[in-house]
């Protein structure tokens, strides 16, 4: 049975101006200077205030056309206000422009780096062998397929499929694996191999014969899995060969680049420079914080959309074309002071977060030591601003401080806290830090286990477990002792 009932309801909902500053808060500065660009050409009410180009000397003109005044009357009385638009009152300069740089702000461009590709360069080096035009098709297929690091992964027999099923080019296996081995002669050396040994041994075959490189190429062929596994015992008893001409051996192939590819590649992709949200000074008197507002445009509020509204509202006769007109004016100048009020608020939400890490951390930022650095988590600094631990969150995000002693990624200021055996609390970036010095230390011949590194760190005082230890060497990307072992 249907039925009708009034009932009230408490709903919690984001307005978009709250959306707005919820995705602008999240994006570093390198990025936002894209969307205020992106934002200028969607909207023509935003206007950059040191563009020449977009000058607001001349009015458009206005125009007026007669209509019935009963129609006339009509449209009146659903007509909305145009006050909150044309009163001084309500729109003050300061509301309608945002000054994002002074006069003393250094502005600087970014440089991109663009080069030869990877794929560019091989196909280069195909034009100076003289092959016929279906020896190049094949070869040509095969550099399309190297990987970035410059392996070959696909079958040999699956390539003949494809030649013959998308280029018409009838082969075999044969046939490609000589146009295969063509491609292995091109520089750097170890493209085209199918695997990591091969890759090796391409680029092993290519250097001066010497001793220590022709063991190198014998090790590789017979006792490979042996030295990915460091197991170099082993390998003197099987292969029967002096310690230091194993050493000689292994020095060599650690010359050897394992990923060939990524050098070509680096180079051919546009460099991507950290550009820091944030700068922090040692001055006399304390620390200085500055937020980087370099190559922001300065944004206001097109004043030629203001005229347009003036001129509407001063017009006798208004039409329906000048009324929609109107209403898309409106929204504009609405979106544009969002946008203006939205950037003033991210860098003010900026600013007071990091000055509340920024004091929090106070021992590192003089000293740079990261043992000083202390427990800190996103609740912390939230009770500190009187934020919301999400936006905190998002402002931790992808953004980059610069320090006396280095750029840092601001999310990394954050760590959980463990208790010393004194009761003392410190951060787990300290621990890391002092079990990364342990192992810089430690003597290389005989590296320490994580039972041993356990150890240490008890005996300075902090009490953690083996497995803990083994996270956070993981977490420094420090592979265990048998890997770390060197003749």
């Amino acid at each position: 049975m249907l039925s009708q009932r009034l009932q009230q309801k408490l709903l919690q909902k984001l307005s978009p101006q709250q959306i707005l500053l919820m995705k602008l808060l999240q994006i570093p500065s390198i990025a936002l200077e894209q969307r205020i660009k992106q934002e200028i050409e969607e909207n023509p009410a935003l206007e950059d205030a040191a563009d020449p180009e977009m000058s607001t000397d001349q009015e458009e003109p206005q125009n007026e056309t007669e209509t019935d005044p009963a129609e006339e009357l009509e449209r009146e009385r659903d007509d909305f206000d145009l006050t909150d638009y044309l009163d001084e009152d309500d729109i003050p300069a300061y509301k309608l422009s945002s000054g994002n740089t002074s006069a003393d702000d250094e502005h600087r461009d970014i440089p991109y780096a663009s080069g030869t590709s990877f794929h560019d360069t091989l196909t280069q080096q195909l034009g100076l062998r003289v092959l016929d035009q279906m020896q190049v098709d094949i070869a040509t297929y095969i550099i399309g397929n190297l990987d970035d690091s410059g392996y070959l992964k696909r079958e040999l027999s699956a390539m003949v499929d494809d030649l013959a099923f998308t280029q018409n080019i009838s082969t075999n296996i044969k046939e490609l694996l000589e146009m295969l081995l063509v491609v292995q002669e091109f520089d750097p050396p170890g493209v085209g191999a199918r695997d990591l040994r091969e890759c090796l041994l391409i680029q092993l075959h290519r250097k001066d014969q010497t001793d220590s490189v022709k063991l190198a190429i014998e090790l590789i062929t017979n006792y490979f899995d042996e030295i990915t596994k460091k197991h170099y015992d082993k390998i003197i008893k099987k292969a029967k060969v002096a310690e230091l001409e194993l050493k000689d051996a292994i020095n060599e192939i650690l010359k050897l680049n394992p990923k060939p590819g990524n050098s070509f590649e680096e180079g051919g992709r546009s460099n991507q420079y950290i550009m820091p949200d944030f700068s922090v000074y040692n001055k006399d008197d304390g620390l200085e914080l500055l937020i980087n507002s370099r190559n922001m445009p300065e944004l206001r509020v097109s004043r030629n959309y203001v005229d347009m509204l003036e001129g509407y509202s001063e017009a006798k006769t208004k039409s329906n074309s000048q009324k929609e007109a109107v209403m898309f004016i409106k929204q504009k100048i609405d979106s544009a002071k969002w946008f203006i009020d939205a950037i003033k608020q991210r860098q003010h939400t900026l600013y007071v977060t990091m000055m509340a890490i920024m004091n929090f951390q106070h021992e590192f930022f003089i000293t740079g030591d990261e043992t000083k650095l202390k427990p800190m988590i996103l609740k912390d600094i939230a009770e500190i601003v009187g934020l919301d631990i999400s936006t905190i969150s998002r402002v931790a995000n992808s953004k980059y401080v610069q320090t006396p002693f280095g750029t840092f990624l601001l999310k990394s200021f954050f760590s959980e806290s463990m208790q010393t055996d004194s009761g003392e609390e410190v951060s787990t970036r300290e621990i890391k830090k002092i079990l990364s010095d342990c192992i810089n230390a430690e003597s290389k011949d005989k590296p320490l286990t994580d039972e041993q590194l356990t150890d240490i760190l008890k005996e300075k005082g902090y009490n953690i477990a083996r497995r803990t230890v083994a996270k956070y060497r993981e977490h420094l990307n420090i592979p265990v002792a048998r890997l770390r072992k060197e003749l």
